[in-house]
């Protein structure tokens, strides 16, 4: 048995070699079609270098470790969702840990979240019972936390802000009774919504359910879900706070709330890969008063490159560790290709259902322009 463990062991380096050259190999290509689609990927790292040197190590260390932390408790939540929903499936924590940060790193350069939209057809890749609906009813649960805290943070914003109930609610208490018939319109829009969405909802909650079985047991969902996603949000405030502080820009609890809820902002209405731009204008204006521009635009530029580089590296090497070198590129491939083909049924879908509402509205305009028989003959009788 020895004497074959010694035979095996020089195909084993080759394969190492093999492994470092294709490394090699993919890192030239990827420049060259870089190069050639006009990205300047080398002034993008000169960048990354001049930004890191700049910032103490002190700060950088310490924000690239509550980064780590982000996603590995995030990426718990999403492991105890899986494995309630599909508990026979059998899929290895490290596939599930590398799925979410593949969706964490694409997110950083992708337009529109569209790396989220990959890690749920990675998901539905490596789970052999999990369908599609199930797993978007999954992201749905992962979503509860992020949503809560989202508006606890806006409330704290609005109530923290001096003279806030004065302008936002100056129309309504000059206008109650005008208020009062837009509210009972709302509320009576709800309604009908709901009743005619009714039955499209029962089926999709039949097909979705399994996704959200963790939320029939509240104790699991809190201690396995809302609580690392909460100790991950609490990541996201250290790595802000860090990067503040190495930029001299004062810290405090409002301060990192501001730009949390500038970020928050950001994310929804960005379509840029990244939200390149808007991010930078959200924390621009979220510091003002608190340093100057050219210092928040810093602040917010290195803490978006530092944490992209990261987030890229720390995913590929989970997905190489969780499914090797070629089987994770072969599954983000795919799962890419099938979100960009879904993205699209999405939007002309969605183009479809305005063109024909926009053709039976013409419709509606041209009968009533053209008198029918019936109007016809009836004022031939007058």
């Amino acid at each position: 048995m020895t004497g074959v463990a010694t035979a095996a062991a020089p195909p084993e380096k080759r394969f190492h070699l093999r492994r470092m050259v294709i490394w090699l190999l993919a890192i030239v290509v990827i420049g060259g079609v870089a190069y050639l689609l006009g990205w300047d990927l080398r002034a993008w790292f000169s960048q990354l270098w001049d930004t890191i040197t700049q910032i103490s190590a002190k700060y950088l260390i310490p924000a690239l470790v509550l980064q780590t932390f982000q996603t590995l408790f995030t990426a718990v939540a999403w492991l105890a969702i899986i494995r309630y929903a599909y508990p026979d499936s059998g899929v290895p924590a490290r596939q599930v840990i590398a799925c979410y940060a593949t969706s964490v790193a694409l997110n950083t350069f992708l337009p529109a979240n569209l790396g989220t939209l990959v890690m749920l057809f990675m998901f539905t890749a490596i789970i052999a019972a999990a369908t599609f609906a199930g797993i978007f009813a999954g992201y749905l649960v992962e979503k509860i936390f992020f949503t809560v805290i989202g508006a606890v943070v806006y409330l704290y914003l609005f109530l923290s802000v001096g003279g806030s109930f004065d302008i936002k609610f100056g129309w309504v208490s000059a206008h109650p009774w005008a208020t009062a018939i837009i509210a009972a319109g709302v509320v009576l829009g709800v309604v009908i919504l709901c009743r005619l969405a009714w039955r499209w909802l029962k089926k999709l909650w039949a097909q979705a359910k399994q996704g959200g079985r963790i939320l029939a047991d509240w104790k699991a969902y809190l201690g396995r879900v809302f609580l690392p996603e909460f100790l991950g949000w609490c990541c996201k405030l250290g790595v802000i706070a860090l990067f503040l502080a190495a930029y001299g820009i004062p810290v405090s609890f409002h301060t990192v709330m501001r730009i949390v809820g500038g970020n928050s902002i950001a994310n929804v209405a960005s379509v840029t890969p990244g939200g390149v731009g808007v991010n930078q204008a959200f924390n621009v204006a979220s510091l003002n008063g608190v340093t100057d521009s050219t210092t928040a635009t810093a602040y917010s530029v290195a803490q978006q490159l530092v944490t992209t580089a990261w987030n890229i590296l720390f995913a590929i090497i989970l997905v190489t560790w969780a499914f090797g070198w070629s089987g994770g590129k072969k599954l983000v491939g795919t799962s890419y290709t099938d979100a960009k083909e879904k993205a699209a049924d999405q939007k002309a879908q969605h183009k479809a259902k305005k063109e024909s509402k926009r053709e039976a509205k013409d419709a509606a305009a041209e009968d009533d322009a053209t008198p029918s028989t019936a109007r016809r003959l009836l004022r031939r009788v007058k």
